[in-house]
């Protein structure tokens, strides 16, 4: 007998149109008509360990291929699980689409099995949240999804897939979405472009800075030709340290120099301290494009009359607009070199740092480089913390993935599984401290089991070193409390998972060890002992 086209059907089936080739998933009750679905729509299902660990890698998915990330979960507390992953990846800008499960539409509202106010609940980490009404409506769901979480300032979506949506036959395919659509941001029109470009070009030292969604390669790629077309500055942003982002160097000291400020889908936020003195010059003005109203409303609360421009366009199309428009400059030449400059400098005693009786951390990532250097599609993801913030200012690499201004820690882990199936021939080196590497350590089994290779170097000091240094410097050597760790051997937990596990203790065993790790063809995890010091602080005397 032939079986119906059910709304599992129509949603594996539109995906599968849409070009959709794997979801990062674990499974539950709510969804298994959808792992259903998926044979026949030949989706590979990539089976986690915990459920925010699905959403990680749907965002390192969507940075490193340009695709919309797809994570599926079950309803009620997997979809909760899920939900605090949302945040990394809402200020990163990635574009995903979280699925979950739901208790059934004809028994909301009765105590259903673990039925819970899910749209709710993701809509503060989303750009929209809803659940579909049926399953004549999930098909045009989540192309509404895809379609969102692409538009504008990209971002994740949440649809919640009620068991009875899934299950039924599919009556009236082709029924409107359970929500309208947004309004798309306009194109960029080419007289607004060549105002921003005359007022950029009539400042002494204007910067153009460049919102997480343009650090993709490709979106770096772009500014970097923006850049070279206008002859002014264009600095990508995603670190929370923003300003005082190690990994731009000295650049903080640049930018309170600069006297016009054009903002590419870059929020005038905490990470621009609100573009405020003595972070910038109190006769610095700003121009805006943004495709969001409430971003535009933002900076002129923050910058008042010192926001001369504002508009509301899509990005990519004003970076055309720029592009097509830019005749040229070169008054501009000196500035741009030293904004270079600073973006390169590193202190010297950075090459000599050493510690006693462990490494120092420029000692654990420096070595590391020519193998980033290796491969045209290497990737470098980096987490949080005091160690991830050594890893971005020591280490480059064509494809970068931070845990981004959100700054949340512990997504290091399952984003390089999701890296080496983007990039299954290239080097994937994961920096991660001690602290971090306890979130997610169950996902070297799933890396095992899909035969994902991939570095892990944990920089272990023992401790919570974030909050350690703040309680140290805020209260004393004498009121440290919470921060302290087990030196634990996560080298011979990877191993037992079967993985491929190696301890440093020594500078000179650090590369080797790597290399190893590479040649054993296994996920890996090579496991340092570090001195706790604080995050870097790049200044220029």
């Amino acid at each position: 007998m032939a079986k119906s086209h059910r709304g599992a059907d129509a949603l594996a089936g539109t995906l599968a149109k849409a070009g959709v080739r794997r979801i990062f998933t674990l499974s539950g009750n709510h969804i298994m008509p959808v792992f259903d679905a998926c044979l026949e729509a030949e989706i590979a299902l990539i089976h986690t360990r915990h459920e925010a660990a699905t959403v990680h890698m749907a965002d390192a998915w969507s940075r490193i291929t340009g695709e919309v990330g797809m994570a599926m979960v079950t309803g009620g507390p997997g979809h909760a699980n899920a939900v605090s992953a949302l945040y990394t990846a809402q200020m990163s800008e990635a574009p995903l689409v979280l699925l979950s499960g739901h208790a059934p539409n004809s028994q909301r509202g009765f105590g259903a099995f673990q039925e819970m106010r899910q749209a709710e609940m993701a809509a503060p980490v989303t750009k929209a949240s809803w659940a579909s009404a049926s399953a004549d409506t999930v098909a045009a769901d989540i192309a509404l999804a895809m379609r969102i979480a692409q538009s504008g300032r990209p971002g994740p979506v949440h649809l919640s897939l009620p068991t009875d949506a899934l299950e039924n036959a599919v009556t009236r395919a082709g029924e409107p979405a359970s929500i309208a659509a947004p309004q798309e941001a306009p194109a960029f029109d080419a007289r607004t472009a060549s105002e921003v470009l005359a007022a950029l070009a009539a400042a002494k030292r204007p910067l153009i800075l460049a919102g997480p969604a343009w650090l993709t390669a490709s979106g770096r790629s772009r500014t970097a030709e923006l850049e070279a077309r206008t002859g002014i500055p264009v600095v990508g942003m995603e670190s929370p340290r923003g300003n005082n982002d190690p990994s731009l160097g000295a650049f903080g000291q640049m930018l309170a120099q600069a006297d016009c400020i054009l903002l590419l889908g870059k929020r005038l936020d905490f990470t621009l301290k609100f573009g405020r003195p003595p972070a910038f010059a109190a006769d610095c003005n700003f121009l805006q494009i943004d495709a969001d109203d409430a971003e535009l409303e933002r900076s002129r609360r923050a910058a008042g009359a010192r926001v001369l421009l504002a508009r509301r366009a899509d990005v990519g199309s004003a970076i055309a607009q720029l592009l097509a428009c830019a005749t040229g400059r070169e008054q501009h030449c000196a500035w741009l070199e030293d904004v270079k400059a600073a973006i390169r400098y590193r202190p010297e005693a950075w090459k000599t740092a050493s510690s006693r009786g462990a490494l120092h951390p420029a000692q654990v990532c420096s070595p590391l480089q020519p193998i980033l250097e290796s491969h045209p599609e290497a990737v470098l993801v980096s987490d949080g913390g005091e160690f991830g913030q050594w890893a971005q200012a020591c280490l480059q690499a064509p494809h970068r993935v931070i845990n981004g201004p959100a700054g949340a820690i512990g997504s290091a882990l399952p984003m390089a599984l999701a890296a080496r199936l983007a990039k299954p021939d290239a080097p994937v080196i994961a920096m991660m401290g001690d602290g971090t590497t306890g979130f997610h350590i169950a996902e070297f089994d799933t890396a095992v089991r899909y035969g994902l290779p991939f570095v892990a170097v944990v920089g272990n000091d023992a401790r919570w070193n974030a909050e350690y240094q703040i309680q140290l410097n805020s209260y004393g050597k004498d009121r440290l409390v919470g921060c302290e760790l087990l030196p634990t051997r996560y080298d011979q937990v990877c191993a037992a998972f079967g993985g491929y596990g190696e301890f440093v203790q020594a500078p000179e065993q650090l590369l080797p060890a790597v290399q190893r790790a590479i040649a054993s063809g296994r996920p890996a995890c090579v496991n340092v002992r570090m001195e706790g010091v604080p995050a870097p602080v790049v200044a220029r005397k």
